[in-house]
């Protein structure tokens, strides 16, 4: 990526101190800087000749820099993208989850409440059996007295006749 040469064109000014002043928004790194500020160093005519070189290993390490810094920033931006995405999917599986938990109550309470219905039905049938079985014991009493006034009327009339009857005794 940086040895290939960049097609971008990075311009930069040295002020009156010779500290480096980036412009069009790139940062360097105090390592870069110094690299920049060597060949304006009072030797400067000694390294001329070389300065073409230095200059070609400059833009090099420019580029270098400015790759890394690059890919360091695709980087932290992948990791923020990253974030994010866990973050969405967090939201998403808090929603599906609320979502199943309300289902499921939904489900419990309808069973619940087709229980108290259910519960509430064997109840009434209940007493209605209830009821049904008060009314037979209270018809059975009926005729159990019915038959027994009837019987008490029998063996008194039955005891009306044999006190009128002479007792016959045969030989």
């Amino acid at each position: 990526m940086g040895g290939g040469g960049s097609t971008r064109r990075v311009t930069f000014e040295a002020d009156e101190n010779e500290n480096i002043t980036v412009v069009k928004g790139v940062r360097l790194s105090d390592s870069v800087i110094d690299r920049m500020k060597e060949p304006s160093s009072p030797s400067g005519r000694q390294h001329r000749s070389s300065s073409a070189v230095n200059d070609e290993e400059l833009k090099k390490r420019i580029a270098e820099e400015l790759a890394l810094e690059r890919a360091r920033r695709d980087s932290e931006a992948q990791k923020r993208r990253l974030k994010q995405e866990q973050a969405y999917v967090r939201d998403e599986f808090g929603k599906i989850l609320d979502r199943e938990r309300i289902s499921s109550n939904e489900h419990l309470t309808r069973a619940i409440l087709r229980e108290r219905a259910a519960t509430e039905e064997e109840r009434q049938k209940a007493q209605r059996f209830a009821k049904q079985l008060e009314e037979k014991d209270r018809e059975l009493k009926k005729h159990d007295a019915y038959y027994k006034e009837q019987l008490a009327r029998l063996e008194e009339r039955l005891n009306r006749i044999e006190r009128r009857k002479p007792l016959i005794f045969l030989d």
